[in-house]
């Protein structure tokens, strides 16, 4: 194994940048597959919203239907994030 002096000076201050960053990346991937409780707690408050969009009144100019088709996207790409972390 090549000693630290025989290596040029960027590359030997990059060395400990990159193995934080990788280091950083190995445990990040733990945790991301983790429980997802935030995740799931935003779920919730959406279907919530969405419950009681649903029974508002619709004589809104139309922002209501378009708040409700908003949170329906975001029920969707909250449940990717829940899926993509969970390795599905």
């Amino acid at each position: 194994m090549p000693s630290l002096r025989r290596i040029p000076g960027r590359l030997r201050r990059a060395l400990p940048i990159g193995a934080a960053f990788t280091a950083g990346a190995l445990l990040s991937a733990g945790i991301a597959r983790a429980d997802q409780p935030n995740m799931r707690e935003a779920l919730s408050q959406l279907y919530g919203a969405q419950a009681s969009l649903q029974a508002a009144a619709p004589n809104k100019g139309g922002h209501r239907d378009v708040a409700l088709r908003l949170i329906s996207e975001a029920i969707e790409q909250v449940q990717l994030g829940i899926a993509f972390a969970e390795g599905r």
